[in-house]
């Protein structure tokens, strides 16, 4: 495995929410990263059909064009009621007609699509958030961590934090729905600590393992 033996990368995401995750987990790590809308980078086309492809895609296309290692991730909610689906499409399914996106009209898509084939009891609702994250380097070079978060759906919506799906994913052991947890509960780890709980931590954790020396 390829080691990052420096502290600066590009983050390679235009997502707010994203970004704003990133952020936490890169702080106790002193890591110097800026994101691929600072550089003005386009957002590439996510052509894969599978979360590596997607986070690879967007990795290298920002380190060929930094000249710096870059991380992304590509993630979705994987709803077992509808054979794993939006997983890769968790995204398009916010779409709107005008271009832009909505998660209201993505979880309201996915309410509708369980309650068509039955899924109204919590154990018929299961599902997960999958993130991969991917390092890449100018040349190529690619490291990939995955991470997931099992729990099931709840209706209506609860909660106005976090962001996407957020507020319909309650994970398992827990009351709160990601939509109703703080950052700090909703990552679940720090450096020292055992186990994170967002897919996104998790598949952090992993990263900080194998790349930072993390405990």
């Amino acid at each position: 495995m390829r080691q990052l033996t420096e502290r600066k990368l590009v983050v390679a995401s235009h997502n707010g929410g994203k970004l704003r995750e990133f952020a936490d987990l890169m702080g106790p790590f002193g890591i110097e990263a800026k994101s691929a809308k600072e550089y003005g980078l386009p957002e590439p086309d996510e052509t894969g059909t599978t979360f590596e492809e997607n986070a690879y895609i967007k990795a290298f296309a920002a380190a060929k064009a930094t000249g710096l290692p870059a991380l992304s991730d590509d993630s979705g909610l994987c709803i077992d009621a509808l054979g794993g689906q939006p997983g890769v499409y968790t995204a398009n399914w916010a779409e709107t007609p005008e271009g832009g996106r909505d998660f209201g009209i993505a979880m309201q898509r996915a309410e509708v699509a369980m309650q068509e084939v039955g899924a109204v009891e919590p154990a018929q609702r299961t599902g997960r958030f999958v993130a991969v994250i991917c390092i890449a380097w100018p040349d190529g070079h690619a490291e990939y961590f995955r991470g997931e978060a099992a729990g099931h759906l709840v209706w209506p919506p609860r909660g106005d934090k976090g962001f996407g799906y957020d507020p319909v994913f309650m994970p398992d052991g827990h009351d709160l729905t990601f939509g109703e947890m703080s950052a700090e509960q909703k990552h679940g780890w720090k450096p020292g600590q055992a186990e994170a709980l967002s897919h996104r931590a998790r598949a952090f954790q992993k990263f900080a393992r194998a790349m930072l020396g993390s405990a």
